[in-house]
């Protein structure tokens, strides 16, 4: 007989745990660029500013060659959606149901985060507290939801995107690099930074592309040599596209719009990935190590949505408590970064066990209408993009809220379950 600690330990035979521990460590490094960039506190005149210090740093550009981690992400999560896609079919499961499930995964998480901005900045905005630092406070707090914009495009298009990649994977890349290169040509040479916008449809598709191939085992039948060299190749090329070329030398200043210069990064990042992977695979086997991205992995979207909103918060209170508070790009400054990542990190964890509801899909019931699917993303896709584009505002607040709710209604509500959809379950449970 089985004991109750063997029967409730997870299945993780025939999962790449390098991939989980490369998804935690993607998501704790942005907590840890986000408590490097923004500092809050009393300026040489007493006043509170809000600056960026790491970027005032003469480091910063080379650092974010190595830093800027969200490419490997995306590989990361190519890959686990190429598994989820194959699953998902084998069990029967079509284009729409699977769009459905992904958008939930992401718009329900977001949800709560809508609502308590609305009300952090109604609230501020009903007692007129300092605008310029609420607005740089709420520009800060929303950077991050451009992750849900891309993912959520990036989602819809697996089913198509797997498909492409098992009749024509060469030719596939090969269009969609064409068109990353298209759309930057085009965005530099007019001066018209919205042309890059495009770019959402191809660089992070592209990228993601990358994690198809890293499932198929193309990297696996690399030489170590070989994927070195790929990855030194890459990155010699991003210094003439940064230097001759039209592109920053920054990563983060590449990302929004999406440029050429992340497709490269993220070719760099998959090789030096698979030539790591025996060494992570070794630290995976620790139990500890193990507990560690099992914990946190099922905490990810809390923590990246939670932490700048919490951090944010962490901060006020200390300006609260005299003396507390150093300088931004002080010496007391950066050497506190360390205790504001644990204390930051604590009290997300401490926040995920109220929201953990919110990330848990839980039973669904009926499929809606393709036509209900595709306008509960619309719903979903449009808060993220409009704050990646204009900022986080009250009313892009309070509107993000509403549209994320509604399309949480139309993906999970019954009434707008297809027609057939409720028909077979009801034959369902007359049979039963």
């Amino acid at each position: 007989m089985s004991s109750p600690a063997t029967t409730t330990r997870p299945d993780l035979s025939g999962r790449d745990l390098t991939l989980d521990l490369a998804r935690v460590v993607c998501v704790l490094f942005v907590l840890v660029v986000h408590l490097l960039q923004i500092g809050i506190g009393p300026g040489p005149d007493g006043q509170l500013v809000a600056s960026r210090p790491a970027e005032q740093q003469p480091w910063f550009n080379a650092a974010t060659w190595v830093g800027q981690v969200m490419p490997l992400f995306f590989v990361v999560g190519g890959f686990a959606s190429a598994a989820g896609w194959a699953s998902w079919t084998k069990r029967g499961g079509d284009a729409w149901g699977f769009i459905r499930t992904r958008t939930l995964r992401l718009a329900q998480p977001a949800v709560p985060l809508f609502v308590f901005f609305a009300v952090v900045l109604g609230v501020a905005a009903v007692l007129a507290l300092a605008p310029d630092l609420v607005s740089a406070a709420a520009t800060g707090a929303g950077s991050p939801l451009w992750f849900l914009a891309a993912y959520l495009l990036c989602q819809a298009v697996v089913p198509v995107m797997a498909q492409l990649h098992a009749q024509a994977p060469r030719m596939t890349l090969a269009v969609l690099l064409a068109a990353v290169i298209v759309v930057d040509t085009l965005r530099f040479a007019s001066g018209i930074t919205e042309i890059g916008l495009l770019n959402l449809l191809f660089v992070w598709p592209l990228v993601q592309q990358l994690g198809f191939w890293y499932r198929d085992g193309w990297f696996d039948r690399r030489r170590v040599a070989t994927l070195l060299a790929i990855a030194a190749a890459c990155y010699l090329l991003l210094w003439p596209l940064t230097t001759w070329g039209p592109y920053a030398p920054s990563m983060l200043f590449n990302l929004n719009p999406p440029t050429l210069p992340l497709v490269v990064l993220g070719v760099a990042q998959a090789c030096l990935l698979r030539v790591m992977r025996p060494g992570l695979s070794r630290l995976m086997q620790v139990r500890a190590v193990q507990g560690f991205v099992l914990l946190f992995g099922t905490r990810l979207m809390t923590i990246y949505l939670w932490h700048l909103p919490v951090m944010l918060i962490l901060t006020g209170l200390t300006l609260l408590i005299p003396g507390a508070a150093p300088t931004p790009a002080s010496a007391a400054w950066w050497w506190s970064r360390p205790i504001m990542f644990v204390a930051v990190l604590a009290t997300v964890l401490a926040l995920s066990l109220l929201l953990v509801r919110w990330e848990s899909l839980g039973q669904l019931g009926p499929q809606p209408a393709p036509a209900v699917v595709a306008l509960a993303w619309v719903c979903a896709f449009v808060p993220p993009f409009a704050v990646m584009q204009w900022f986080l505002s009250l009313w892009l607040a309070v509107g993000g809220a509403a549209l994320l709710g509604a399309s949480v209604l139309l993906l999970r509500h019954r009434a707008f379950a297809a027609p057939e959809a409720s028909a077979a379950v009801r034959s369902e449970r007359m049979a039963s």
